[in-house]
């Protein structure tokens, strides 16, 4: 399929005060709000003669939070500087230039805009200091907001009005009548309290100009006798060892210590759910109270439950706002107006009085970032440390499973595959496993973060003589399956409509009407021999692709997933492990055709062949003995799509092209 080409140009430049992750979330905004999925978006315009690459590698980073199948800019002299700074030889970046140059695809001021499909425009001197949440990466919020914009999810949560501009601000001041004292801690906590500040290495913190920024406001927040609320839990981790160097070049780093943004390690840690456990104590008055905590991250992704089950609101921001919010200790405070605290000196601290001007942060990269830093620590970045030289490596050319082991086991995807491809079928007598609503993330699909003992992931680690201080995470398990599929759609804020009563991994088995986890349901259809189907609303499978999400879909049982619009990276994986993606047609939904499921489902015009975007027709079963019979249209997209799915999947699609 060729994909639409949208081109997104940028005038401008970023005013004092904006940081490229303030333009990155207003691109995010602005590309989801046009409805890029599926496309290409390539970045052009006269403000990439001043963008550095850094800034440029963030907003191209971000292609799955807007949608796009991929988000790029052009080659030109920036490319060649960036190049140059990171340790390539001479010879390489003239090779990159030449090659660029003949292929026509070079970039400077005087050539020539290409052909778009459309063309949106941004004027980056428009872009102002925010944040994105409580939720979702597109959902961006002015600074200034932040504070209104919780009173908000504080009052939807209550079930009552927020209040409005002035009682808003109100509202946020008399918070601590609302606060409750910590057990043993010198502090009491209320809802949005900030307990969750971390820095983390996605790519807001492998740029720069982000860092600095965040080391010289910890400086002068030190200088001035701030210090960090004692209930946040503060973390920083650099996606590069890099960034350690310049941190300790600049003598920022000690800053940051004072504050509590110590190196933890180097790698994805809050954006994906391993920040460890909250304070024991924090924890328990949060859950005894009711609380909605909050956390502020330099990540990519903030959908729910991703971040930490105890947290419900979760904002991303820039790296230095992420240290100016461990100051304030609540997204209650509006920081862009009120002080963060009060000084040694007795006067009150605004964020406007420690915040560095771009020159600053310019001057300081300038004076520290070197070629060797990159050279020296990526010169034996395959070697690895002294432990992992330790490790022993089995000999021969296949894996030797471990029966034994609960971290890697055999996968179940070629256990009794026939030599042909069966032939495909209609579905008949299918039940609905989950009826969910818009924006179902990969997050609620796919497990992530810790594992609970109440769990069925923790039941299986349990009777497998595995303590709960050892569960580790759903990621460092992902090479073991059954630990995976039960931790498939268990997400604890996932919503299925068929269990309204309550939220999580939960779902009602037909026709006895019993609630139980999506696992245990989805394994008694199973024995029952009832092939199980997803209905979803529009955008279902956004966020970065989770290949568990398709995987653990498909070991479910589930033989299709029907949904008014899908993202497309999870459409692609879903027929990748042979589950069949179906659209609604237009106007159609799980609502007008009254699903809440206590039906089953019908679904033919498969047993003759796959072909991309034909139809199939879907009949719905209702339990009064109404019937409703629709089109779906099928979303296998491409002929290389219906062949793996032919063969139940790539991975059976290339295990028989291998023999």
């Amino acid at each position: 399929v060729i994909p639409d080409v949208i081109g997104f140009r940028l005038t401008g430049a970023l005013r004092e005060g904006s940081t490229a992750t303030d333009l990155v979330l207003a691109v995010t905004e602005q590309l989801r709000r046009k409805g890029v999925v599926g496309k290409f978006v390539e970045f052009f315009g006269p403000a990439l003669e001043h963008l550095p690459l850094p800034d440029r590698a963030t907003i191209a980073n971000m292609a799955p939070e807007y949608g796009a199948t991929t988000g790029f800019f052009p080659i030109d002299r920036e490319t060649l500087g960036y190049l140059r700074l990171t340790g390539r030889s001479p010879e390489h970046i003239a090779l990159v230039e030449a090659y660029a140059k003949e292929q026509g695809l070079w970039h400077n001021a005087e050539a020539p805009a290409p052909a778009f499909t459309d063309v949106v425009e941004l004027d980056l001197s428009t872009v102002e200091p925010c944040v994105a949440g409580p939720r979702r990466p597109q959902d961006r919020i002015a600074l200034s907001a932040v504070a209104g914009n919780f009173e908000t999810l504080l009052a939807e949560s209550a079930g009552r009005t927020a209040p409005k501009g002035g009682a808003a601000r109100q509202s946020a001041r008399s918070a601590a009548e609302g606060e409750v004292p910590v057990p043993r801690r010198d502090f009491r906590l209320g809802h949005g309290h900030v307990v969750i500040a971390a820095i983390t290495s996605c790519t807001n913190t492998s740029n720069p100009s982000a860092m600095v920024a965040a080391g010289l406001l910890a400086r002068n927040a030190v200088q001035r006798g701030l210090r960090t609320r004692p209930w946040v839990k503060t973390s920083l981790a650099p996606g590069s060892q890099v960034v350690t160097d310049y941190l300790r070049a600049a003598e920022l780093q000690p800053y940051l210590d004072a504050l509590g943004f110590h190196l933890v390690g180097y790698g994805c840690t809050t954006c994906i759910g391993n920040s460890g456990p909250l304070d024991s104590e924090i924890a328990r008055t949060i859950e005894e109270n009711g609380l909605i905590a909050a956390a502020v991250l330099s990540g990519n992704r903030n959908f729910e439950g991703r971040i930490h089950p105890q947290v419900r609101a979760n904002y991303l921001a820039s790296p230095p706002l992420v240290v100016a919010y461990a100051l304030a200790g609540s997204v209650r405070l509006d920081i862009a107006r009120d002080a963060l605290g009060t000084g040694t000196d007795g006067k009150p601290v605004y964020l406007r009085d420690i915040w560095p001007s771009n020159r600053e942060v310019r001057e300081t990269i300038d004076g520290i970032l070197r070629p060797e830093m990159f050279a020296q620590r990526y010169a034996d970045v395959f070697r690895g440390e002294e432990q992992w030289q330790a490790l022993r490596a089995p000999a021969g050319l296949t894996f030797d499973w471990d029966e034994a082991s609960t971290y890697v086991r055999r996968p179940p995807y070629f256990d009794e595959m026939p030599e042909t491809p069966p032939p495909i079928g209609d579905i008949c007598g299918a039940r609905a496993l989950a009826v969910l609503g818009d924006s179902v993330t990969t997050d609620h699909i796919s497990p992530a973060g810790s594992i609970k003992k109440d769990s069925p992931a923790g039941a299986y680690l349990l009777a497998h003589g595995v303590p709960p201080a050892e569960f580790n995470s759903y990621g460092s398990r992902r090479g073991n399956h059954e630990v995976m599929v039960r931790g498939t759609f268990a997400n604890i804020r996932l919503r299925n409509e068929m269990v309204p009563e309550r939220s999580g991994g939960f779902t009602r088995h037909m026709p006895d009407g019993a609630i139980l986890p999506i696992y245990d349901a989805a394994m008694r259809y199973r024995e029952e021999g009832v092939p199980l189907v997803v209905i979803a609303g529009k955008e279902y499978g956004t966020g970065s692709s989770r290949d568990w999400a398709a995987k653990g879909t498909r070991l479910l049982g589930v033989r299709a997933v029907i949904a008014e619009s899908f993202e497309r990276i999870h459409r692609s994986n879903l027929v990748g492990m042979g589950v069949l993606p179906l659209q609604f047609p237009e106007g159609v939904s799980r609502r007008t055709l009254r699903i809440d499921g206590r039906e089953t489902f019908s679904i033919t015009g498969l047993r003759n062949g796959i072909r991309p975007g034909m139809k199939v027709h879907l009949v719905v079963h209702r339990a009064d003995g109404t019937e409703a019979s629709v089109p779906l249209r099928c979303r296998i997209d491409t002929a290389n799509e219906a062949r793996y799915y032919a063969h139940g999947g790539i991975l059976p699609y290339v295990l028989r092209h291998m023999r």
